[in-house]
């Protein structure tokens, strides 16, 4: 196999170990809150939308180690190790305790950022500029999976279920560890990649390592340069909280879908996979629109949330984020629907898969030689609006939380724009000093 069928062979094992990770952290984040509702234990007093909360504000703080670690102990290594806690985590809803709930939150918020730091790292060192939209669409198709087989499950073991028992949470958290181990463990299938440098190229690196600063000051560098597009990050953190967490719990809280409120929860969490599929697909694998720039895809993803969002201002009561275990009875704007809440889990899935594609194709460019340290600065800034957004996601209402991302969505498109504006200037600049 030449160098270029190994690097997509990587790519597409790097893709399946997250799919099968997140068929269960993904699947998990989508329940919890539900689950705890009916959780029968009075010792226990958590909270689904706290924990994520934690995770994620950990999570932007270990960002600033995360590139550290990577590279003393390489980006396998740490994803494999990562992946164990995800596990842990997952296998504490087994039988979950208030300490060991908050606590395993914060580990793998620490988890969370040296294992996203080395996916980053490993899916740019695989890639060239060429394929570097190609590979960000084929991982982030397969990662999205994830929603797709997770939530089916979920929707078929908890059909007709008005309350979730014990024998049903037990269940349904073995099978999700088990496959998210089985994740953990495919990591060690990718292999590295062959450089492939002319003398003359091999030199110059030389003389570069020689000069090449810390990782401190890699990692300084990095941010530095990343000031001119850190705004476009902020709404994926938001959207992230919302798809993943929050709209699960609307749907389960409405009654007026009857019985099967809590098992449409999985179907949601399908619908929404399929969004994110089919994006990842057409604006990744295909990758057929660089010819036109990623502004185009990034307003297609803004548009499409906005149509999501007003169509969940009006289907879904205001107070269904923070109901109570017997669910909401406020009357939504219009009749409730079942397909027109299915329709914004596609919708949802659509638009952050326009989104998110983007970002990791712009950042993977920009950033090639610090690629480490730049995802981390991604992922530091995705993950402390996510912690802020499933902070107040136990307090604020529907319509006030999709204000506020239809709010930052717009302002980080704008952004966007410009960081993609800066990219297209520079490689002109290149382009005419080559000459």
């Amino acid at each position: 196999m030449g160098p270029e069928g190994k690097t997509l062979l990587n790519i597409i094992i790097l893709g399946f170990g997250f799919m099968f990770m997140f068929t269960a952290f993904q699947t998990c984040g989508n329940i919890e809150q539900t689950v705890i509702k009916s959780f029968n234990s009075t010792e226990f007093h958590g909270s689904g939308y706290t924990s994520m909360a934690i995770i994620y504000g950990v999570f932007s703080a270990s960002n600033l180690i995360a590139p550290s670690v990577v590279a003393v102990i390489g980006p396998q290594l740490s994803m494999f190790f990562s992946g164990l806690v995800y596990s842990g985590y997952i296998a504490m809803f087994i039988h979950p305790y208030t300490w060991s709930f908050y606590t395993a939150s914060v580990v793998v918020g620490i988890a969370a950022a040296i294992l996203w730091t080395a996916q980053g790292n490993l899916l740019t060192i695989n890639s060239t500029d060429a394929t570097i939209g190609r590979n960000s669409g084929i991982f982030w198709a397969l990662l999205q999976f994830s929603l797709f087989f997770g939530n089916m499950y979920i929707y078929f073991a908890w059909h007709g279920h008005v309350h979730i028992s014990d024998k049903d949470r037990q269940t349904v958290f073995i099978s999700l560890t088990v496959i998210s181990l089985v994740g953990s463990f495919l990591f060690f299938l990718i292999q590295k990649p062959e450089p492939e440098a002319t003398p003359s190229e091999a030199s110059e690196s030389l003389l570069q390592t020689e000069a090449t600063p810390g990782l401190g000051s890699q990692a300084l560098d990095a941010f530095s340069s990343m000031c001119v597009t850190l705004a476009p990050f902020p709404p994926s953190g938001l959207e992230l909280t919302f798809y993943s967490g929050v709209y699960g719990t609307c749907i389960g809280a409405m009654t007026q879908f009857g019985n099967d409120a809590k098992s449409l929860i999985g179907l949601s969490g399908i619908f929404i996979g399929l969004g994110e599929i089919l994006g990842g697909g057409v604006f990744g694998m295909l990758n057929k629109c660089n010819r036109f720039g990623r502004n185009p895809v990034v307003l297609l993803g803004l548009i499409t949330h906005f149509v999501a969002f007003y169509l969940i201002f009006l289907n879904i009561a205001s107070d269904a984020p923070i109901a109570p275990e017997e669910g909401t009875h406020l009357q939504a704007y219009i009749t409730p629907s079942v397909e027109v809440a299915l329709l914004c889990s596609f919708l949802l899935g659509l638009g952050d898969s326009c989104f998110n594609t983007q970002l990791l194709s712009i950042v993977g460019f920009m950033f090639r030689e610090d690629s480490a340290p730049a995802f981390a600065v991604f992922k530091f800034v995705q993950s402390i609006t996510a912690a802020l957004a499933f902070f107040y996601s136990n307090y604020l209402l529907l319509h006030w939380q999709l204000l506020i991302m239809v709010v930052v969505g717009f302002l980080g498109t704008l952004s966007f724009f410009v960081a993609e504006w800066v990219v297209v200037s520079s490689r002109r600049d290149t382009d005419y000093d080559n000459i």
